[in-house]
C-alpha cells in the first residue's frame, strides 16, 4: 500500500516525482502530493485524489528544483483528504516526510509532543514523526533520523527532507521495503522497483534498521548504531510490468505470496503479550456483554469468511450468530434490536448490497460493526464501530490476501469479546494468542509445497468439474475454494459438506472427477474420511488438504496437500492458501484471463 519516490539529481523533480508516482499507481492510492526545497523554502503541494488532480495543481506552479520527495497514499489513519495527506510537515516547515506503514505508538508520541508545545494539522499517525524530528533536531538530520527509531513503534518506510540541509534525503526502513535507485549523477529512493527504471537499473535494497544518505552523486548506507555498511547494488532486469507485478507472472500470485505480510499487519498492535487488544473500538464492555445474537452479512468471497467467524464467535464468545447474504437480508424483514450487533464484512466498502444491509440494520436498532479494507469508504464511514483488515490494495478481482485477513481480524474480534465475557480460561486465552501471533510464520511455510500444488493443479485443469467437500469449519473454507477455481478457471466447481453427499451428490461422481476434500478438524476427522472413502470408491480423484503430521490418509487419498499443524479453530486461515495456488495454477494452466476473469468485477457497486 502508498507509494514512496524520491529524487535528487540535475532535473527537474516535479516530473521524475510524478512519473515515478504514476509508475506505483498499481498499489492503489486515496492521495497524494509532493514536497521540494525551491530557493532555500520547503514547498508542498499534495490533495486528496488522484494523480491528474495533484497535476492539475502543479501547472499552476513552476518548481525548477532538482530535489524532492512524493507519495501516493492509500489512508490508515484520518479518511482520505487534502489535510491528511502526505507529505507531513513540522511546525517550523522546515521538515517534510513521506511515510509507508503503521505508528503503533502514534497516539502517545503525540501526546507528549503537543505538551510540548507541537501544533498537528492532520488525524495521521505520520505527522508525529514529522514532529518527533522537530523536536530532536540537532542540526544533522541524518544522526537525528536514526536516533528517534527507537522511539517508533510499528513499521515505516521514510522519506525525509529538511530544507537547512537542501543536499541530501534521508531514507528508512522497518518491515516496510525502500530501495535507492543509483543513478549517473542523479539518484532515486522509492517503495517499488517501478519508480526507478526509468532512471537506473541498479538499486540498493535497504534492509530493516538501515537508513540511508542520499546526495546527487553519493548514497551511504548506516546501521542502526550510525555505522556506515557496505551494500552491494542489485540489477534490475525485469520490464515495468513485470516490475509492477514483483516479478510475478500475475497480480494473483503476487498477492498470494503477499499474505505472511499482510497478516502480520492486520495482528500488528492489536495482540500484547497475554491479551487481544482492539484500542479502535469504543465497544464498552456492558455493550459486548448485552448482545444476545450476531449477524454476519456480507456477500460472495467476505460471506464465507462469515462462515468461519459464525464458528469462532460461538466456539469462543459463546453467542449465537447468523450468517446472511447481503442481497438476501434486507429484503426477508429480519428480526433486529439494540441487543443485536450486526457484523458487516466488504473488501472494497463500497459493496452496495452489504451498504445497504448496514442502513436497514441501523434503522432497526442494531449496532454495526464493519471489517473493510479501505480507509473512508462508504462501509466504514457509516458503521457504528471499523476493523481495518489492512491488507492493501488487491489488483486481481478474485480475493486472496483480503479474505485472508478478514479471517484473521473475525478471529481477533472474537477472542477480543471472549476475553471480555470471561467466556474461555485464561489457558485457552493463551493458547490463542500466541497461535495468531505465529500466524505469519505459519502461512510462509506453506510455499514450500507450492510444487506440489503446482502439479496437482495441472491435473486438476484437464477437468470440466470438480468438487469440495469437508466437515465444520473445512466445509466454509471448501466453499470459498470452490469459488476461487470457478471464478478464475472456469471450472464448473462446487462444494458440498461431506455428510450431505449420500444425500444427492454422489449422482454426481464419476470416474477420475477430482474431488477436493479438506480434513484438517480432529472433532470430524473420521467421518471425513468415511465420506472421502465413499467418493473413492464411486472412482474419484481423492485430492485431500490435512495437517502436516497427518499419517492415516496416506493410504486414503490419491494426492495430498498438507499444511502446518495449527489450533483447529484457526486452520481456516492456513488451509485456504493452498487452495488458492491450486486455483491459481490450474488457471494458468487453462490459459485463462487470471487477474480480470470474464464477467466480473472487484467493486459491486450495484445491487
Amino acid at each position: 500500500m502508498c507509494g514512496i519516490v524520491g529524487y535528487i539529481g540535475y532535473k527537474k523533480a516535479v516530473d521524475v516525482l510524478q512519473k515515478g508516482l504514476k509508475k506505483l499507481e498499481y498499489r492503489g492510492y486515496d492521495s497524494a502530493g509532493i514536497s521540494v526545497i525551491e530557493e532555500d523554502n520547503l514547498k508542498t503541494v499534495k490533495t486528496k485524489g488522484r494523480l491528474y488532480d495533484l497535476t492539475d495543481i502543479l501547472e499552476k506552479e513552476n518548481f525548477t528544483s532538482s530535489i524532492g520527495i512524493g507519495h501516493t497514499r492509500w489512508a490508515t489513519h484520518g479518511k482520505p483528504s487534502d489535510a491528511n495527506s502526505h507529505p507531513h510537515q513540522d511546525c517550523s516547515n522546515n521538515i517534510s516526510i513521506v511515510h509507508n506503514g503503521i505508528i503503533e505508538n502514534y497516539q502517545s508520541l503525540k501526546a507528549q509532543l503537543q505538551e510540548k508545545g507541537h501544533t498537528f494539522n492532520s488525524e495521521t499517525d505520520t505527522e508525529v514523526i514529522a514532529h518527533l524530528i522537530e523536536e530532536n533536531y540537532d542540526g544533522d538530520i541524518l544522526k537525528t533520523v536514526i536516533n528517534i527509531q527507537e522511539k517508533l513503534e510499528g513499521s515505516y518506510a521514510l522519506g525525509v527532507l529538511h530544507q537547512k540541509e537542501p543536499d541530501k534525503i534521508v531514507c528508512t526502513r522497518k518491515d516496510s521495503p525502500l530501495i535507492v535507485g543509483v543513478g549517473e549523477n542523479e539518484n532515486v529512493i522509492a517503495s517499488d522497483i517501478p519508480a526507478i527504471l526509468d532512471y537506473t537499473r541498479e538499486a540498493i535494497i535497504l534492509d530493516d534498521g538501515e537508513t540511508g544518505l542520499v546526495k546527487q552523486d553519493e548514497v551511504t548506507i548506516y546501521d542502526e548504531n550510525a555505522k556506515e555498511v557496505t551494500k552491494e547494488t542489485m540489477e534490475i532486469n525485469w520490464n515495468t510490468e513485470e516490475a509492477e507485478k514483483g516479478g510475478y507472472d500475475h497480480f494473483m500470485l503476487k498477492e498470494i505470496h503477499e499474505q505472511p505480510k499482510a497478516v502480520k499487519e492486520t495482528v500488528r498492535g492489536r495482540v500484547q503479550k497475554d491479551s487481544v487488544d482492539l484500542e479502535e473500538l469504543s465497544l464498552t464492555k456492558e455493550e459486548i456483554s448485552s448482545f444476545n445474537k450476531i449477524d454476519i452479512v456480507a456477500c460472495g468471497t467476505a460471506y464465507h469468511a462469515g462462515l468461519i467467524g459464525k464458528s469462532l464467535f460461538e466456539s469462543l464468545a459463546r453467542v449465537p450468530v447468523e450468517v446472511s447474504i447481503a442481497s438476501e437480508f434486507r429484503y426477508r424483514d429480519p428480526l433486529l434490536s439494540n441487543n443485536n450487533l450486526v457484523i458487516v464484512i466488504s473488501q472494497s466498502g463500497e459493496t452496495a448490497d452489504t451498504l445497504a444491509a448496514l442502513r436497514e440494520s441501523q434503522k432497526r436498532g442494531a449496532k454495526v460493526l464493519a471489517i473493510t479494507n479501505v480507509v473512508g469508504s462508504s462501509v466504514s464511514r457509516e458503521a457504528d464501530e471499523v476493523i481495518y483488515t489492512w491488507a492493501g490494495p488487491e489488483i486481481a478481482v478474485a480475493s486472496t490476501k483480503a479474505y485472508v485477513t478478514q479471517l484473521v481480524a473475525l478471529s481477533l474480534l472474537a477472542t477480543y469479546f471472549a476475553q471480555t465475557k470471561k467466556t474461555i480460561t485464561s489457558e485457552r486465552l493463551d493458547q490463542l494468542v500466541t497461535t495468531i501471533n505465529s500466524l505469519p510464520e505459519h502461512v510462509e511455510r506453506i510455499f514450500e509445497y507450492e510444487d506440489e500444488i503446482l502439479d496437482i493443479a495441472k491435473k486438476v485443469s484437464k477437468y470440466e468439474n470438480a468438487f469440495f467437500i469437508g466437515r465444520s469449519l473445512d466445509w466454509a473454507v471448501a466453499e470459498e475454494a470452490a469459488l476461487k477455481l470457478k471464478e478464475i478457471s472456469y471450472i464448473h466447481a462446487e462444494a458440498y459438506a461431506a455428510g450431505e453427499l449420500k444425500h444427492g451428490t454422489l449422482a454426481l461422481i464419476v470416474d477420475n472427477v477430482p474431488v477436493i476434500s479438506l480434513a484438517t478438524q480432529p472433532h470430524v476427522y473420521e467421518k471425513t474420511i468415511s465420506n472421502l472413502q465413499e467418493v473413492k470408491a464411486r472412482g474419484a480423484q481423492c485430492i485431500t488438504v490435512v495437517n502436516e503430521d497427518d499419517t492415516e490418509i496416506n493410504n486414503e487419498s490419491d494426492q495430498i496437500i498438507r499444511i502446518p499443524n495449527i489450533d483447529p479453530l484457526l486452520s481456516p486461515i492456513l488451509s485456504v492458501i493452498p487452495l488458492q495456488l491450486l486455483s491459481y495454477y490450474a488457471a494458468v494452466a487453462r490459459g485463462t484471463d487470471v487477474d480480470k476473469p470474464r464477467n466480473l468485477a472487484k467493486s459491486v457497486t450495484v445491487e
